[in-house]
Formats: C-alpha cells, sequence, structure tokens
C-alpha cells in the first residue's frame, strides 16, 4: 500500500515552495518563505484551478487513465517479440543484467521503481564522475553526455530509437507513469531543482511530452522545463493524442538520441 505522496521527504524537502498544487489540507513547515512574486503566482495558478468544474477535470483524468492502460496493455503484447530479443541480445553481450532498474521522482515527489533496458556497461554509476565535465546541458541539473564511453554496442542502437525505455509501459500500467507526461527525474537532481522547476512533479510522469517530439537531448534544461509546464497547464485528451502520434516519427528519426 502506498503512502501519501505528500509525506515524502522529497516533497516535503523541495516542493514546499510549491505547496499549493498539493492535496487540500497540507502545508508544510519549517520551509524557506516564498517572495512576493512567487506566492502571488502560486495564488493565481490555484485560483485557476479551483475555477476548473471538478466533473470536467474528473472526466478528462478518467478518460487519460483509460487511454494509459489500453494503449500500455496493446504496446506489451504486441511488442513482446521484440522485447524478448533485445532482452537476449543484452544478455548475451556481456551476461549483466538485462534491466537497468533505479529509483525517479513522481507525482508530488513520490519516489518509484523505474526499469530502462540496460544499455551501459554494468560499473556505469562509478564512471559517471570522471565524466561530469563533458555534460552537455553545462547546467549542474541533469547529464547528457555525446559519445558515452559507458554505452554498450547494443544500447547504442536501443538508445537511437528509444527501445530502452520500453519496460516503463510496466509503470504506465501500474500508475506511476502515464504515457504523456514530462519525463521522471532521479532524487539527486530533484534536489538541484529550483521552485519553478518544481512545477514539473505536479502532475504523473510520462513516457514522452513536448520536449521529446521537439530534439530531445539537444533542448537545454531550463526549455524543458518551460515545455512541461506549458504541456501541464495546455495537457488535455486530444493533446496526449497529439504528442503520442508526433512521439513516433522523433523516435524513428534518432533526433536528439544522446
Amino acid at each position: 500500500m502506498r503512502t501519501a505522496p505528500w509525506s515524502n521527504p522529497i516533497f516535503q524537502s523541495t516542493l514546499a515552495p510549491s505547496w499549493a498544487s498539493a492535496p487540500s489540507g497540507y502545508q508544510p513547515s519549517g520551509t524557506a518563505q516564498a517572495s512576493p512574486v512567487d506566492a502571488l503566482k502560486l495564488l493565481l495558478r490555484r485560483a485557476r484551478l479551483a475555477a476548473r468544474p471538478r466533473q470536467t477535470y474528473q472526466v478528462v483524468s478518467l478518460a487519460k487513465r483509460s487511454l494509459d492502460i489500453t494503449v500500455a496493455t496493446l504496446a506489451l503484447a504486441l511488442l513482446s517479440p521484440l522485447l524478448l530479443v533485445v532482452a537476449a541480445a543484452i544478455a548475451l553481450t556481456d551476461g549483466g543484467p538485462v534491466l537497468f532498474w533505479q529509483q525517479r521522482v513522481g507525482l508530488y515527489g513520490e519516489l518509484f521503481q523505474f526499469p530502462k533496458f540496460r544499455s551501459m556497461v554494468r560499473n556505469a554509476d562509478a564512471m559517471k564522475q570522471d565524466l561530469l565535465a563533458y555534460n552537455v546541458h553545462g547546467d549542474g541539473v541533469t547529464f547528457k553526455m555525446r559519445n558515452d564511453p559507458r554505452v554498450t554496442r547494443v544500447g547504442g542502437l536501443l538508445r537511437r530509437f528509444s527501445i530502452d525505455e520500453l519496460p516503463q509501459l510496466w509503470c504506465v500500467l501500474k500508475g506511476d507513469m502515464s504515457l504523456v507526461g514530462p519525463r521522471p527525474a532521479v532524487p539527486e537532481e530533484v534536489e538541484r531543482y529550483t521552485p519553478r522547476h518544481r512545477n514539473r512533479l505536479h502532475t504523473l510522469p510520462g513516457l514522452t511530452c513536448t520536449w521529446q517530439v521537439s530534439g530531445r537531448s539537444e533542448i537545454p534544461f531550463e526549455q524543458q522545463v518551460k515545455l512541461d509546464e506549458e504541456y501541464i497547464q495546455q495537457r488535455n485528451f486530444w493533446l496526449d493524442l497529439n504528442l503520442l502520434a508526433r512521439t513516433v516519427p522523433a523516435v524513428l528519426s534518432g533526433r536528439g538520441a544522446c
């Protein structure tokens, strides 16, 4: 049984200035005072949310969840032969584990287990510190590197076409993720978030979103946040369908894969 997400230490320590989007009645204590401008933005945001008809919001949420379950179930069934081939290729490459499991930060800071097909050597995390100088984002929040020496030959192919992300369909079925939403970050990245960055945690993370179909890793982090904020403000069933349709050619093109 899940614990309440707003009781999570990550939510309490990093989302405090953005508590207005948390469940009703929640207000963190012992946190930094927001500036007047931030406070006004939060009040205006809360007013917009309060003005949204509750029934409409419930219908949109139900439609989104129904789409998630339907597409994820069909995708796992249809892609099962491919998943088996990929698993065999990874296992035969170096005898290591097929899946790489990692903690990611979800809705309101709740942690969940996040799987990917392993695309790197087994000691990849230990090698990361020596490669930080090659971070193409250079923002100190996210880490992306071109021609990463930790990526295996099989892993390079998986990453180019985002095949390594397919196991996350299981997270969609469980409800930890949605098909469309901001990509989930690792806890150490969230610890470096500013109050504005934390807006990304006000919705379920997803497999794809606006910046994934607009250049993927080529998009700087601040621009990623801006695009995620725009999605959160405008999200609806038809927008999700549009982004899912645009994801297919974006993935096949391989643009921005890193």
